[in-house]
């Protein structure tokens, strides 16, 4: 594939990176970035967070050199978890901010002065960043929580932004946006100041990038073009690898047949000169000379076929390397028992109110910051209102920031608590079938990457006894990869329970197949719409 010829931002030289439990996360990995704008893709669980963290300084490499070429901003995926965090530190202006507002009611503090410095016009930059996001000035006095997720990403990329950090690491930056806010970003991104790494799994995002890097199997590539063009780059390059894998297995069973035969021819002359020394056709000392002759001629044939079999499969084994059989997830929802008449939950605005019954399934959409979450969690709380409530308590509820799991604990007490009659031999082969293997099942979920943490999410909804007959799915895509998104669709569309999701994406949604689409404006009132058929498809 063609690679970078950018001056390198980022250098890593054999980094290797372990939890505390040793497990590895990343195992000598070796690559640079330059300082254009770059997409970083790989699956879940590559290590992608991991390694923008380790160039972040955030993570220390247990082995090898990584060296960064000036000041790094990041913008980690965990962003919307830190709700009580307030939105001036999203901006990285929070102690400025304060140390001014301090002084205005009248403390001298020196040490306020020292932290305003030169920044006597913080107030007024960080108002314009929120701003050039779409944010109202009063979001610099409010909470994370305060604000919806994709309000909380775009105040920390205006704030990123407007610090002009030589490199900019994003990861999963589109997480919880509209479509608006998306263009906004995408707008923003075109002439971001200095090197750019994201990592996303929004191809509209990684088309605007000068250049596509791959982490897969602790490896680092480099590709100079967006996602599309490494796509093809690399469906190209898979069909060859196949090819050269059928040619290479077409080659071992040629020089095997050649082994059996020769085996064969040998077999035949070594019968044919003991009944010649049986019958004494010859000499004593002729026939002992002809066998040692052939058994050294023998000797040197089996050598040959045996070496050029050997060398077929050498070459077989390397060719078999070169093709991809990337796991994946084995989703099987439960039969949660709803009859097709089953009312199931109302949604409602106060002026209008639809009906949710059987294994109907809603999209709802809106802008960020409308109530889209507010209406989801009224439905799971039993909270009522605007005539929407849930006609049954078997719900199964995974939130846009997935923050119902017990960071501090290991992935197997947490879905343990959601599953408690399941033995944990029992649980861990389970867990399995959603690639969470091994020492992993051990970790906190705090060292989980997004779409690692997502799984385990997923896995305590779906594993729950009974299963939910209503599955509420808030933004469900988010940190999720190309294929596990597929994997999503195939599930859902198994299920024979009630879906209920909102979403941004509209490709995931047209996918879907829902059988009602109902928009929240930001007014707060529901109204039905269609879905977008503008939107590429995913490739797969």
């Amino acid at each position: 594939m063609p690679t970078t010829s950018l001056s390198p931002a980022v250098v890593l030289d054999r980094v290797s990176f372990a939890w505390p439990d040793g497990t590895p996360a990343l195992t000598e990995v070796t690559g640079a970035f330059g300082t254009a704008r770059t997409g970083l893709v790989g699956r879940n669980g590559s290590g992608k967070s991991t390694l923008l963290r380790l160039i972040a300084g955030r993570l220390a490499p247990a082995s090898g050199h990584l060296s960064v070429t000036g000041d790094v901003a990041l913008l980690p995926q965990t962003l919307t978890l830190g709700v009580t965090r307030p939105v001036a530190d999203l901006l990285g202006v929070g102690e400025t901010l304060r140390a001014l507002r301090a002084i205005e009611s009248g403390d001298v503090d020196p040490a306020h002065f020292d932290a305003i410095g030169d920044d006597w016009d913080v107030e007024a930059r960080a108002t314009a960043a929120l701003a050039d996001a779409g944010l109202p000035p009063d979001a610099l006095d409010r909470r994370v929580g305060e604000l919806s997720g994709g309000e909380a990403v775009l105040a920390a990329v205006a704030g990123i932004r407007a610090r002009r950090a030589e490199i900019t690491l994003l990861d999963e930056p589109t997480n919880n946006l509209d479509r608006d806010a998306r263009a906004r970003l995408g707008h923003l991104v075109r002439d971001w100041p200095g090197a750019l790494i994201v990592v996303s799994h929004d191809v509209s995002l990684l088309e605007l990038m000068d250049e596509t890097a791959e982490l897969y199997g602790s490896a680092l590539s480099t590709f100079g073009g967006p996602y599309s063009q490494w796509r093809e780059a690399m469906a190209r390059e898979q069909d060859a690898a196949r090819q050269a894998e059928r040619a290479a297995a077409q080659v071992v069973r040629r020089e095997k047949r050649d082994r059996i035969e020769a085996e064969s021819t040998l077999a035949g002359r070594a019968a044919m000169g003991r009944k010649a020394e049986h019958e004494k056709r010859v000499p004593g000392i002729v026939s002992g000379a002809r066998k040692r002759a052939a058994q050294v001629s023998a000797g040197k044939l089996r050598g040959m076929v045996a070496d050029r079999e050997a060398a077929a499969r050498a070459a077989w084994d390397a060719a078999e390397r070169r093709v991809r059989d990337d796991a994946r997830l084995h989703i099987d929802l439960p039969d949660p028992g709803v009859p097709a008449g089953r009312r199931i939950a109302t949604i409602g605005d106060g002026e209008r109110a639809w009906i949710v019954q059987g294994p109907e399934r809603v999209a709802i959409t809106g802008p960020n910051g409308a109530g889209k979450t507010t209406l989801l969690e009224r439905l799971v709380t039993s909270a009522g209102g605007e005539r929407t409530e849930a006609h049954t308590d078997r719900i199964g509820y995974l939130p846009q920031r997935i923050d119902g799991l017990d960071d501090a604990a290991s992935v197997l007490d947490n879905v343990r608590a959601a599953a408690p009659g399941i033995p944990p031999v029992e649980l861990r082969n389970r867990l399995a079938r959603f690639l969470i293997r091994g020492a992993t099942v051990d970790r906190p979920v705090a060292s989980l990457s997004g779409g690692e943490r997502f799984r385990v999410a997923l896995a305590r909804l779906l594993l729950a006894d009974p299963p939910p007959q209503l599955l509420i799915l808030d933004e469900p895509t988010n940190s999720l990869d190309l294929g596990t998104v597929d994997e999503l669709v195939d599930a859902i569309a198994a299920y024979r329970g009630a879906v209920l999701v909102v979403s941004h994406d509209d490709v995931f949604l047209e996918r879907l197949g829902p059988d009602l689409v109902l928009e929240l404006s930001a007014t707060g009132t529901l109204a039905e719409r269609e879905l977008s058929r503008t939107a590429p498809p995913r490739p797969r």
